[in-house]
């Protein structure tokens, strides 16, 4: 049974600017409820959700399997400083993370490298939002673009 959305994730996917053909990223998925949420939005779209920790991704899969199976969620067991689009892959739209140790600011060389790593990743215009706003706020990713 998956899990519910808390009010908190519930207003960052209302704040962010889904359409229904995107391709989005999720950064530091845990179990998955945002991600299944966003990919009942985004009826033409795909959000691909990482995650670090297997233990989260085994969760998140086992969780997701109705959404799994629309091919509008995939899931990936990787930290986003390791991140890298397959060959064939389209880049993604926006990216979106929600209490991310890589992106906190508390570890800057860290940041530095999944910034980096997150805007090979988007379109030209692709824009990553972070918890921290209010809701969100959007990190400019120019200097590595």
């Amino acid at each position: 049974m998956a899990a519910k959305l808390s009010p908190r994730l519930k207003q960052i996917i209302e704040a962010l600017p889904l359409k229904k053909e995107m391709r989005v990223l999720e950064i530091g998925c845990g179990p998955g409820a945002m991600a299944r949420e966003i990919s009942r939005r985004i009826d033409k779209g795909h959000i691909l959700a990482i995650d670090r920790s297997p233990k989260a991704i085994q969760q998140a899969i086992s969780g997701s399997q109705t959404e799994i199976k629309t091919g509008r969620l995939s899931f990936s067991q990787v930290a986003i400083e390791n991140f890298t689009l397959k060959n064939d892959e389209e880049p993604f739209d926006i990216a979106i993370a929600v209490r991310v140790g890589a992106l906190d600011g508390r570890h800057p060389e860290l940041e530095k490298q999944a910034l980096l790593k997150i805007s090979k990743a988007l379109t030209a215009n692709g824009k990553l939002f972070i918890d921290g706003g209010t809701p969100l706020k959007e990190i400019s990713l120019d200097e590595y673009r």
